[in-house]
């Protein structure tokens, strides 16, 4: 039986979003939250059968068509036609667990009581995350702005029995896993379809996932980028702690101490140096790892405020008797940070690049391209045209989306974020951080097999587990395979 985790009121932190996914918590509300749903829908109730104020998108059309008035009849068509017509997303689809994250944070914004949804569709979304029902959501045709509307719609669909979900393996209409699981499809009333569509749980949750990979693969670059400090015979003191007093960025400090954490006590590092300096890749690791570092803890701190945010509109205050039309759902902070974050990733790549050339490029006593025999082996020399075709297509990834807008709904909706697109190129950047940390991790091991002193007795022991995966290349071999046992490996690190 899963344990359960009661979605609060309380700040959700990503921690707690990583310990929900990791240890396959179950969700519930909590009885507060039961009380302030059903007290916001009271309320919207009895406003709507006592006003005959206009609402937006509550008995209004949408967007630019939202001065025209729908009557109390056709609000419920009002809102499965929204669900559909918005459904129009295409591309690849969302990966699954991107798409569990956005279940998640619907339910964290609906949970909050300013919505006016019923109960029963909060509950049905749990539903949902709870038992794997996993909607097919397309990557393509958000614009960040009146929310992640076509995402939305697609993680919608399945509620009122129509699109398709991914569920037990297989990706299926939803009608035939909803009677399945003895559920009847939801009727949307007043507001319910407007406030699933509009929100930027689509962008930030690719933000947390992106985040959460993040935090991992810095701690792997720490790692890799020790253990080649050791693989070209660095010198240790641009890590002194002296240095790094009198420039105390928080990220540089933090770097520089966890590389020497990872190196204390390796004979390599404490070896006699012929090179007075080091190149930049290696001298410098503790501000550029440093500054991303810091970028992370930025963006941690505008994605963990979206997650705790209400984002759908227009937002109803029971206890101050208003509903206001107003522009939470645009997507701008989350935004600019995903961009951010794609720079602050890519540079990470960047220089490990750098470092695995430096590596293979016959110095500091190694072997040209790592390999005893080249020329009938070529060895790890195009290791360094992967990497280096990777580093490439970060940088074009890395153009921001933010910075672009394109006027929609004839005008009325005319300026857009494009966190969407930000959120997705982001992810492919994360995936190609990953692979190169994967190929630099293999230039390091390599190394470190050529020098006659040990390294510390923890990247020691990391380089023996590793071996048991990946051998010493002697003779050339497909290193397509090594990579993707590298990355692997590094996932499965608990060291860190």
């Amino acid at each position: 039986m899963k344990k359960t985790h009661f979605i609060q009121s309380d700040y959700l932190e990503l921690d707690d979003i990583r310990k929900i996914l990791n240890n396959d918590l179950r969700l519930d509300l909590s009885e507060q939250d039961k009380q302030k749903i059903l007290h916001c829908r009271a309320y919207l109730d009895d406003k709507l059968s006592g006003s005959g104020e206009l609402f937006y998108g509550i008995n209004t059309g949408f967007g630019s068509l939202c001065n025209i008035r729908i009557s109390d009849d056709e609000r419920t068509n009002l809102q499965v036609n929204l669900v559909r017509s918005h459904a129009c997303g295409t591309g690849d689809e969302v990966p699954q667990e991107i798409v569990r994250l956005m279940l998640l944070l619907k339910i964290k914004n609906m949970s909050q009581g300013f919505s006016g949804v019923r109960l029963e569709v909060v509950e049905r979304l749990i539903t949902f995350y709870n038992e794997g029902v996993l909607p097919v959501v397309y990557q393509l045709g958000s614009l960040g702005a009146s929310g992640d509307l076509a995402p939305l719609a697609h993680l919608s669909l399945p509620l009122i029995g129509e699109g398709e979900v991914n569920y037990k393996g297989q990706r299926r209409d939803s009608a035939e896993v909803l009677k399945e699981l003895g559920l009847k499809p939801l009727i949307l009333e007043a507001k319910e379809g407007l406030a699933l569509l509009n929100g930027t749980q689509f962008s930030t949750s690719y933000a947390c996932w992106c985040l959460m990979k993040a935090e991992d693969l810095l701690r792997v670059a720490n790692l890799t980028a020790a253990a080649s400090i050791d693989g070209f015979d660095c010198a240790l003191s641009p890590f002194d702690e002296r240095l790094h007093k009198i420039r105390p960025h928080q990220g540089q400090v933090n770097v520089a101490r966890k590389v020497l954490e990872f190196l204390e006590g390796s004979e390599i590092a404490q070896n006699e140096k012929a090179n007075v300096q080091d190149p930049y890749a290696f001298r410098c690791v503790p501000q550029v790892h440093g500054a991303s570092w810091d970028a992370i803890l930025h963006v941690l701190s505008i994605v963990e405020t979206e997650i705790n945010s209400v984002t759908d509109n227009p937002n109803i205050f029971p206890d101050d008797d208003v509903i206001l039309s107003g522009g939470n759902f645009h997507a701008q902070p989350i935004a600019l940070v995903l961009d951010y974050l794609a720079i602050a990733l890519a540079e990470l790549g960047n220089i490990s690049e750098r470092r695995l050339y430096q590596l293979i490029s016959g110095q500091r006593e190694l072997p040209a391209f790592l390999t005893m025999n080249p020329g009938l082996n070529s060895g790890m020399m195009i290791l360094q045209y992967t990497a280096a075709s990777i580093v490439s297509q970060n940088k074009q990834l890395c153009t921001p989306a933010s910075v672009d807008s394109i006027v929609s709904s004839n005008g009325q909706e005319d300026h857009v974020s494009m966190a969407a697109n930000a959120a997705t190129k982001l992810h492919r950047v994360v995936l190609n951080l990953e692979r190169l940390l994967a190929i630099e991790f293999i230039g390091a091991m390599q190394a470190l097999d050529y020098r006659p002193l040990k390294s510390s007795e923890l990247i020691e022991k990391i380089a023996a587990e590793y071996r048991e995966e990946v051998p010493h290349l002697d003779e050339d071999r497909i290193l397509s395979r090594d990579i993707n046992i590298t990355i692997d490996y590094l996932r499965s690190l608990s060291l860190l």
